[in-house]
């Protein structure tokens, strides 16, 4: 399916060994190490500025890290069609005269080579994309006529129609009402029975703890990574937030105050 480059089946879909990524002369991301098997669905939750978004570009090969090394099925990701990284809304320009349709066939581009002509083939895939998204019926729409939900979940639909077998999603559910929020989370449990593995950078850490299998806490150096009860714990989010629980930049932490009480009142019962 993916002529760029041969997956060795028995490798973890994603693997990064002490990424380390230096920028005007300060750390982004410190010795960052884990691996990820197919299928998964991880939230990185931590500060504004922690790195989320930087650890998605290198993972992408958007950006290239000072030292460490990152595999996708064993080789380096600019071999790979499979990765998709769709990034904050705020950097689209949602005036860009395409429709919904056009974006998701962008994501056969890969498939199409360069001069390659979209065949019924493809347009059959967009057609399905945009129903596992719940999307037909605006396949020709301008974008930016579309909610902030339906955007995201059409970048989702561009995503599947490329074959994307990981996907890094930058902060989909930011500023996004709750129902639309759901509908993405939907999306997601679709995703998961067709093993595509996902990353999901999210300032919601109740909605990550009951939405994810695991949860990276990152801070520039990860501060854990696994189950969301023992990543969530006082002393490592403490470590992650500092003081300032209640508001990081302007972001609302989800009050971790109530978490904790949750917490306490689990173990008292």
């Amino acid at each position: 399916m993916y002529p760029h480059s041969h997956h060795q089946d028995d490798q973890s879909i994603l693997d990064l060994h002490k990424i380390t990524l230096r920028y005007n002369g300060r750390f982004a991301l410190e010795n960052i190490s884990f691996h990820l098997h197919a299928g998964e669905q991880v939230a990185v939750v931590g500060p504004n500025g922690a790195g989320k978004s930087t650890l998605f570009k290198v993972v992408a090969g958007v950006l290239q890290p000072t030292s460490g090394k990152v595999k996708i099925f064993g080789s380096t990701p600019r071999k790979h069609v499979c990765i998709a990284y769709i990034p904050q809304r705020s950097q689209v320009d949602w005036n860009f005269p395409v429709t919904v349709a056009d974006v998701v066939m962008m994501g056969r581009s890969a498939q199409l080579g360069p001069f390659g002509w979209p065949k019924k083939h493809d347009w059959e895939v967009v057609r399905h994309t945009l129903d596992v998204v719940e999307l037909s019926d605006l396949a020709s729409r301008q974008i930016g006529e579309l909610s902030g939900g339906q955007q995201q979940r059409m970048f989702i639909a561009r995503s599947l129609a490329q074959e994307a077998e990981l996907m890094l999603l930058d902060e989909p559910f930011s500023g996004l009402d709750l129902p639309s929020q759901a509908g993405i989370l939907k999306v997601l449990e679709e995703l998961k029975r067709g093993a595509v593995t996902v990353m999901v950078a999210t300032h919601d850490l109740e909605q990550a703890a009951e939405n994810f299998d695991r949860i990276m806490l990152l801070n520039q150096r990860m501060i854990g990574f696994g189950k969301p009860d023992e990543v969530l714990q006082p002393e490592k989010l403490i470590q992650a937030y500092g003081g300032r629980l209640r508001s990081v930049d302007g972001e609302n932490v989800p009050a971790l105050e109530d978490f904790y009480e949750r917490e306490r009142h689990a173990h008292h019962h």
